[in-house]
C-alpha cells in the first residue's frame, strides 16, 4: 500500500515543501531514497524502536520512502515523525483519516517521544503559501509556527497521541499569545550612567535613524557599559519584525520553552577571537551567522581593532545591502542582516593616546599601525566617530539623577514614527538606509547649512559616502526635534559625529 504525507526542507531561512511517499510491498529491504543526508538515514532505527514501544510493528516487507523533490537535500532528524506515520499507515497497522492534510514534522526518542526541531517558522510560512492549512508539530515548537495566520496548528507530546488525534481525538489548535501587548523591562538602564552626555546624545540619534557607532576611549570611560543600555532605548518590535528574527533564531535552534517567541531585540556582543564563518553564516547547508541573529537588534564589536582584518572586512557589504549572501556549490542563499552596528575601541594600543591625565606610551608609529588594522572602506561605512572620554571624581559621584531609558525611547519612536511615515512607500525604515536618489530628494539644504558642510568636507578631506552620512544624521537630528526641515545646527552637530577620522586620531 501506500501512504503520502508532507514535511519541509530548509534552504537557508525559507522552507520547500516536501513530499513524503512511503510504500510497503513484496521483499524484505528497506530503502530510503530523495537525496537524504546521514542523520535521515538514521531515522529508520528510531522509527522502528518508536512504534514497537505503542504497541506496532516494522514491516519485515519491502519498504521504499521516497522524499521528494529528490533534487533538494533533505537534513535534519524532523522526517522521523511523517515517515513514522506514513510507514504505520502504508503497511495497514492503523487507518488514521486525512493524513495528507497536513505539514507533519517531529524528531523521535526510542520511547516515541517527539523533540523540537529546527525552523518550525519558516515551515508555517512556507505551509500558508501552498495551500496547506493544518500542521502537527511538537510541543515546543506550536507557538512559534502559530504567530503566522490562518493556520491550525497542533501541537503533540509524543507518537501515541498523535496517531490518536489522526483517529479522530479532539483537540484544539495552539494560539499565539498577544506579543504586541508583552511588557519589555530591563535590567540596564541608562540612568545608570552618569554623565558622559555628548554619549548618549550621539547614541540616541544612532538609534533614531539607525546610523552605526563607533566609541573610542581609555579604558574605563564606559563605552562597553553604554553599548549594553541601547536596547533598553530601541523602539517595541512590531509584528513583522518578530516574525523576521524569529525565523532566523528558529533555524539555528536558539528558541527555547520558556522563550519560543523573540519580542525583544537581540543584542550580540562578539569576542574578537571569531571566525569568518561564525560571523556571516557557513556550513554545507548554510546557516546564519551572528550578523543575522543580530537583524533588527544591535551587533557590538568591543576592542574593534583586535578582530581579524579579514573577518571584518566581511562586514561592509552587509553594512550596505542589509543582507548577506552565501554561495555553495549547490547554489546561493540571502540571510537578512539589518543590524545597528556598535564598535568599541582604545584610541592607541596602551589605551590612553589623548587621555586629559594619564601619558600615553606608545610611539607614534605603533598608534598608527594600530589604527589601520581598521581599513578606511569599513570605516566609511561607520556613520558615526565619537570620543569618550572618563569621568572625573565630581563628575562620578554626582547627586544628579541622569535621565532613564523610558523617555529616550519615546523620543526615538517619535523619530522612527516620523521615517516610517516619510518612506511608507518603499522597503526601507529608517534614514541611514537611504540611497543617494532619497538623499539628495529628501535631505535638502540651505544655503547656510551647504556652505558650513562644504567647509567641513574639505577641511577633513571626507569621502562622498562620509558626505551623505552626515547628511542621514542631520535628518535624524531634524526627526529628533520634530523639525521638517533640516537646519544649519542640525547640519553642525552631524558634523561633529565625524570629527574622528583617522587624519584626527594621529593628530
Amino acid at each position: 500500500m501506500l501512504a503520502k504525507t508532507f514535511g519541509s526542507a530548509l534552504v537557508g531561512i525559507h522552507a520547500s515543501i516536501i513530499t513524503i511517499e512511503t510504500h510497503v510491498g513484496q521483499g524484505s529491504k528497506c530503502y530510503l531514497v530523495g537525496l537524504p543526508d546521514s542523520t535521515i538515514k538514521e531515522s529508520i532505527q528510531r522509527v522502528e524502536s518508536a512504534i514497537k514501544q505503542i504497541g506496532y510493528f516494522f514491516p519485515r516487507r519491502k519498504v521504499v520512502i521516497n522524499l521528494a523533490p529528490a533534487d533538494i537535500r533533505k537534513e535534519g532528524s524532523g522526517y522521523d515523525l511523517p515517515i513514522a506515520l506514513g510507514l504505520l499507515q502504508a503497511s495497514e497497522q492503523t487507518k488514521m483519516n486525512g493524513l495528507s492534510d497536513y505539514l507533519i514534522m517531529g524528531e523521535l526518542s526510542l520511547t516515541g517521544e517527539i523533540r523540537p526541531i529546527k525552523g518550525a517558522l519558516s515551515m508555517a510560512i512556507e505551509a500558508k503559501k501552498q495551500g496547506i492549512k493544518s500542521l502537527i508539530l511538537p510541543c515546543e515548537n506550536a507557538v512559534e509556527a502559530a504567530l503566522i495566520d490562518g493556520l491550525d496548528i497542533y501541537g503533540m507530546a509524543n507518537l501515541r497521541d498523535t496517531i490518536r488525534f489522526l483517529h479522530g481525538r479532539k483537540q484544539a489548535p495552539v494560539k499565539a499569545p498577544n506579543i504586541l501587548e508583552v511588557s519589555l523591562k530591563y535590567e540596564d538602564d541608562f540612568s545608570q550612567i552618569k554623565g558622559q552626555e555628548k554619549a548618549k546624545r550621539a547614541i540616541e540619534i544612532a538609534v533614531a535613524g539607525g546610523h552605526n557607532l563607533i566609541l573610542v576611549g581609555p579604558p574605563g570611560s564606559g563605552k562597553t557599559m553604554m553599548a549594553k543600555r541601547i536596547p533598553s532605548i530601541m523602539p517595541p518590535m512590531n509584528l513583522r519584525e518578530i516574525i523576521e528574527t524569529t525565523q532566523i533564531h528558529s533555524i539555528v535552534g536558539k528558541l527555547s520553552t520558556e522563550n519560543p517567541l523573540i519580542t525583544e531585540r537581540p543584542f550580540r556582543a562578539l569576542h574578537h577571537s571569531i571566525s569568518a564563518p561564525a560571523l556571516i553564516g557557513g556550513r554545507t547547508n548554510p546557516q546564519p551567522g551572528e550578523i543575522s541573529l543580530a537583524h533588527q537588534g544591535v551587533l557590538f564589536l568591543d576592542e574593534l581593532p583586535e578582530f581579524q582584518r579579514h573577518v571584518l572586512e566581511l562586514l561592509r557589504q552587509p553594512l550596505e545591502e542589509r543582507k548577506v549572501p552565501i554561495s555553495r556549490a549547490h547554489g546561493t542563499v540571502e540571510f537578512p542582516a539589518n543590524f545597528l552596528l556598535i564598535s568599541a575601541m582604545n584610541p592607541c594600543p596602551c589605551g590612553y593616546f589623548h587621555h586629559p591625565e594619564k601619558p600615553c606610551t606608545c610611539k607614534p608609529f605603533q598608534i598608527e599601525r594600530y589604527l589601520h588594522r581598521i581599513s578606511g572602506p569599513l570605516l566609511d561605512r561607520i556613520d558615526m566617530h565619537l570620543e569618550v572620554f572618563p569621568l572625573s571624581y565630581s563628575e562620578m559621584f554626582q547627586s544628579t539623577e541622569s535621565e532613564s531609558s523610558p523617555p529616550i525611547r519615546e523620543r526615538v519612536k517619535k523619530a522612527r514614527d516620523i521615517q516610517t511615515q516619510r518612506f511608507n512607500r518603499s522597503f526601507i525604515r529608517t534614514n541611514a538606509e537611504m540611497n543617494s536618489d532619497q538623499v539628495k530628494s529628501i535631505c535638502l539644504l540651505d544655503t547656510n547649512s551647504e556652505a558650513l558642510l562644504q567647509t567641513a568636507i574639505e577641511k577633513l578631506q571626507l569621502s562622498a559616502r562620509a558626505h551623505d552620512r552626515i547628511l542621514k544624521m542631520a535628518r535624524t537630528i531634524a526627526d529628533l526635534a520634530n523639525s521638517s526641515t533640516i537646519q544649519a545646527k542640525h547640519v553642525a552637530e552631524a558634523i561633529t559625529y565625524r570629527n574622528l577620522d583617522r587624519e584626527n586620531w594621529s593628530g
